[in-house]
């Protein structure tokens, strides 16, 4: 129980219990700028669960097993709603739905077959806080805020390199999720993966 109450642990269930609420802000309160710092607050969550983390030798194995699915819930649930908002474009919502639905489900049929985990690759994390980054970015250029006009170009930008980061990462989790088959049925003397 103590292992749950970690610090990093509960800046994660926050990203996640704040993750609906983005949403009511954006399509029942239709204020696409609150919207916008309340999605920036729980990406950057994502980045201080980790550094807490590491920083107060909490690290923990639930943490860890747990870190790649807490960000897919936010990505997911972000994307889906600026794609009802209409503030994202519809193919780029559809691509990267489709690339964290491939992912996640490659992580419970590994799970289920008994794999040794996978560890989240830099390029991975690298995609996910450039997408962190492309959707408020394309929420301001629909605001008409002041700077709108300067959001999106950055949205694109951003959404380019989420792309090319994540799905260059998806194709990087093949070779390791048949590395961590054959450690499962090599059986537990089996050498870590390196």
């Amino acid at each position: 129980m103590r292992e749950l109450l970690t610090v990093p642990n509960l800046i994660s269930l926050g990203r996640i219990a704040g993750s609906p609420v983005f949403a009511y802000v954006l399509l029942v309160g239709h204020n696409r700028h609150v919207a916008t710092w309340l999605l920036a607050g729980l990406g950057a969550s994502d980045w201080l669960d980790g550094w807490v983390a590491r920083r107060s030798n909490s690290v923990s194995e639930l943490g860890s097993a747990r870190s790649s699915t807490r960000s897919p819930v936010l990505i997911v649930v972000a994307a889906v709603a600026v794609l009802i908002d209409g503030s994202f474009p519809l193919w780029l919502g559809i691509v990267v739905l489709i690339r964290e639905a491939l992912v996640s489900l490659g992580v419970v049929v590994l799970a289920a077959l008994g794999a040794t985990r996978i560890d989240v690759l830099w390029v991975g994390k690298a995609g996910t806080l450039a997408l962190m980054f492309a959707v408020p970015f394309f929420l301001v250029a629909e605001a008409g805020l002041s700077w709108s006009e300067v959001a999106r170009p950055l949205a694109w930008f951003c959404a380019i390199a989420a792309l090319v980061l994540g799905w260059w990462a998806a194709a990087g989790y093949v070779p390791l999720a048949l590395s961590a088959l054959r450690a499962r049925r090599a059986g537990p003397e089996a050498p870590p993966l390196g």
